[in-house]
């Protein structure tokens, strides 16, 4: 929808309530260049992010219960892993 600025200044109020219900923008034009799109304000509060995966998770069998599997840390296959470092005779 176009409209002359001196026809909005006129009929603003109305104008503006239109542009509110109808939600359709609303360009004023000044000597037939528009200059001014009237658009509707949209609500801009970003939506929670609590919950948004809801059911994008599927669990299968007990998650609680533990695990007959060792870890290495409780086995000790890793030991060598945590000893101290060579000796610094390497470095050049």
């Amino acid at each position: 929808m176009n409209i002359n600025a001196s026809e909005f200044k006129a009929k603003c109020l109305k104008l503006i309530d239109e542009v509110a219900t109808t939600h359709e923008p609303l360009v004023i034009s000044k000597r037939g260049k528009p200059l001014v799109k009237l658009v509707p304000v949209v609500d801009e509060t970003p939506a929670s992010m609590f919950g948004y995966m809801q059911g994008t998770i599927t669990i299968h069998g007990d998650i609680v219960a533990p695990v007959d599997d060792l870890w290495s840390a409780e086995s000790g296959d890793e030991d060598d892993f945590y000893t101290s470092p060579p000796s610094g005779d390497d470095k050049k």
